[in-house]
């Protein structure tokens, strides 16, 4: 994957004024660095020869000026420090928005393919290292590009041969960095995704930990756990083996340098071409030579962990939803509720079976349905179809006449209210979790949606009420009682058309006794669809539609279809045995 330069500097544009002042601190406290060795020369070599009167208050001289250097790096350091990381930090935050952002307009599709460890990773540990390359990259750059430039130019002043002599090892040096600077490339991406695989088991374990230990099961959840986490070791290993072939190779090279100094330096001396202080100043420069070079392991870590994370971030970004608002998408003042499928096809994928071909249905508005048939028919697709949740291959669905991919999205959502048999509850309040049906919603408004749906009572029995906390996915809450609070989000919702997904097909008698109740009263006045597994609970539906394979076998009301003995009878007397 190409490395999108122009979309990674783009993060710096808000920050951009107060980033270059620390940019500039940066270069300033790094060029007071190299102030230091030449005081240092400029003591031994000149001061000291003059008689220890005059050298006594020289040196103090010197000395208070390096004190006040010492201080003015050190604020320069704290400002670069401080201020350099909130920037990073802040850059971080934006990009977590805006990926967070654009995985919620992602499509289900989208979401068939991953795992939500995988995602979690992008979002916070990819992220966290793009905000130090963001921070550390620039800073470290300009801070040891200064250092090692100032060094040279210095040094060859003092030095001609003797630096040429040093500058000789450093293409070498530069050759055996991009080496292994490839290989740590692709070993720090193989971590990310199998850190990511890692944090995908863990979320699969511990979001099923009652399935888990109702099966007595940890063990093999252990087991599994551990396969990844030594997969994640051997990612690290080959990590570890690449950075200690460079560190060790570029220390190698250090230890040359300075004996190369020491030798030749010594020997320049013998000759008279090079004195004592000079060779000390010769030695303090190198330091300032050799940090880059020792710091470039660190820095070229970092740079591929930000850049492979960067890439990372933006497989996402430009990945885009399978399902999105036309140019032109249309909001009608009032939903009559009218669906029309005209000669739907529809398969997940290219490589499955289709699951409709060409299917065409007309519910009228206000009309009650109920769509029934065997497991695989196709039943709980038709009802992602209608809010668009997945695009139909070919044909079209319609709302009161209006094509669903000519609305906006929103409004044609906003306009359907689902309830759905596995119950998605968030982690926080009672009143909170209702609210989500509308947002803006008063108290007032959520007691009377309660009260509607058969739930005021049970929630004033818990500890504190409305305010009372319901855990992680509602896992503090029975079965009918999460169901009921469901209904109570379509209820505030209030939307014209009704999709029941099976409702109550997990609940005992007298959970679904209740819940039936409250969507009775929740379809009046309302096109309701409903996805009916028990066909007990739709006899009074006023029209019945009877799915196999994806197609229309028959349809009508539970009588007449009885009278037919077609496939709704074979499958109501095949139930009608089970129950008994």
């Amino acid at each position: 994957m190409s490395f999108p330069v122009k979309k990674f500097l783009s993060y710096y544009k808000p920050y951009l004024r107060i980033f270059l002042i620390v940019l500039t601190c940066a270069l300033i406290t790094s060029s007071l660095t190299l102030l230091f060795p030449l005081l240092v020369r400029y003591v031994t070599k000149d001061v000291l020869g003059e008689g220890l009167a005059a050298s006594f208050q020289t040196v103090l001289w010197i000395g208070g000026l390096m004190l006040l250097l010492v201080i003015v790096q050190n604020i320069g350091n704290y400002f670069v420090d401080y201020k350099g990381h909130e920037i990073g930090a802040r850059m971080e935050r934006d990009m977590r928005s805006e990926l967070f952002s654009h995985m919620q307009r992602l499509s289900f599709s989208f979401y068939d393919k991953q795992k939500t460890g995988q995602l979690m990773t992008r979002i916070t540990n990819d992220l966290l290292l793009v905000s130090e390359l963001y921070h550390h990259g620039p800073e470290d750059y300009v801070k040891y590009l200064v250092r090692f430039t100032g060094a040279f130019v210095i040094l060859f002043f003092i030095n001609a041969p003797l630096t040429i002599a040093v500058f000789c090892f450093l293409p070498v040096l530069g050759f055996f960095s991009l080496y292994f600077n490839k290989k740590l490339n692709i070993a720090l991406t193989h971590n990310k995704e199998r850190i990511g695989d890692v944090n995908a088991q863990v979320e699969d374990s511990l979001s099923g930990i009652r399935v888990v230990q109702s099966f007595a099961n940890e063990a093999e959840e252990i087991k599994k756990f551990n396969r990844e986490n030594d997969r994640f070791l051997k990612s690290r290993k080959s990590t570890y083996q690449a950075e200690a072939y460079f560190f060790n190779g570029t220390e190698a090279f250090i230890q040359l340098i300075t004996i190369t100094v020491v030798i030749f330096g010594s020997m320049q001396i013998m000759n008279a071409s090079l004195d004592l202080p000079d060779l000390i100043t010769f030695l303090l420069y190198i330091g300032f030579m050799v940090e880059p070079i020792q710091r470039l392991t660190h820095m070229s870590t970092q740079l591929q962990e930000g850049v492979t994370g960067f890439q990372r971030f933006m497989e996402v970004m430009n990945t885009p939803p399978a399902i999105k608002n036309s140019p032109e998408a249309k909001r009608a003042k009032k939903v009559r509720g009218q669906i029309e499928l005209k000669d739907v096809s529809f398969q997940y994928d290219s490589s499955l079976t289709p699951v409709f071909n060409h299917l065409s249905l007309n519910i009228s508005p206000g009309e009650y349905v109920a769509i029934v048939g065997p497991s695989g028919a196709g039943k709980t697709t038709l009802s992602f179809l209608i809010p668009r949740f997945y695009e139909v291959t070919d044909g079209g669905i319609y709302l009161d006449g209006e094509n669903i991919k000519e609305l906006d999205l929103a409004f044609l959502r906003n306009n359907i209210g689902i309830v759905q048999q596995e119950v998605y509850l968030f982690a926080g309040t009672v009143i909170e979790n209702i609210r989500y049906g509308f947002p803006e919603a008063t108290d007032e408004e959520v007691i009377t949606a309660a009260k509607l749906a058969n739930a005021h009572e049970f929630i004033m029995n818990l500890p504190q009420g409305y305010q009372s906390e319901i855990g992680q996915r509602g896992v503090r809450l029975s079965g009918g009682q999460k169901q009921r609070l469901s209904i109570v989000r379509v209820f505030l919702k209030n939307p014209p058309i009704l999709i029941l997904d099976e409702a109550t097909s997990a609940l005992d008698n007298e959970s679904e006794s209740v819940v039936k109740e409250s969507l009775e009263r929740l379809a009046k006045g309302r096109t309701t669809l409903v996805i009916a597994h028990r066909l007990s609970t739709i006899r009074n539906a006023e029209r019945i539609v009877v799915l196999s394979k994806g197609t229309i076998v028959e349809e009508g009301t539970h009588e007449a279809l009885l009278k037919r003995k077609g496939p709704y009878s074979h499958l109501y007397s095949k139930q009608f045995e089970v129950q008994v």
